[in-house]
C-alpha cells in the first residue's frame, strides 16, 4: 500500500510538472482600471488556485474558532472523572468506592456546534 501511495503522488507530480511545461507562453490578465499581469500561464493558474485556497481557509476560520470554543465549553462542564489504576480492587471487608457520577447527555451542550 505505502508503495502504491508513492507511485501515485509521483503519478500526480510529472502530470502537473508536464502541464507547467506545456503551458510556459505568456497570457495578460486584466484587472479593474487598466492595470494588467503579464505572466506565464502556468503562474496565472497557480496564482488563482493559491487566491481560491486562501480565500476558502479565511472564510472557514470563524467557524473553526466557534467549534473550539463550543468543545472547550463542553469539555469544561463534564465532570472530572478520577483514573482508576489497574489492578486496583478494594479489599474484601473494606468499604466500597462511591459510585462515579452519572452524566445526562440530553442537558450537556453539543460538542460539535450544532
Amino acid at each position: 500500500m505505502k508503495y502504491f501511495l508513492w507511485l501515485l503522488k509521483a503519478a500526480i507530480f510529472f502530470t502537473l510538472f508536464a502541464f507547467a511545461l506545456n503551458n510556459q507562453q505568456d497570457t495578460t490578465v486584466h484587472f479593474f482600471f487598466g492595470t494588467r499581469w503579464t505572466a506565464p500561464l502556468v503562474l496565472v493558474v497557480l496564482a488563482a488556485f493559491t487566491l481560491g485556497l486562501v480565500v476558502g481557509v479565511l472564510g472557514m476560520v470563524p467557524r473553526w474558532w466557534k467549534h473550539l470554543r463550543a468543545a472547550r465549553r463542553a469539555e469544561a462542564a463534564l465532570p472530572a472523572v478520577a483514573p482508576v489504576a489497574a489492578g486496583t480492587a478494594t479489599p474484601p471487608g473494606s468499604a466500597a468506592a462511591p459510585a462515579a457520577p452519572t452524566v445526562d447527555l440530553q442537558q450537556q451542550p453539543p460538542i460539535h456546534g450544532i
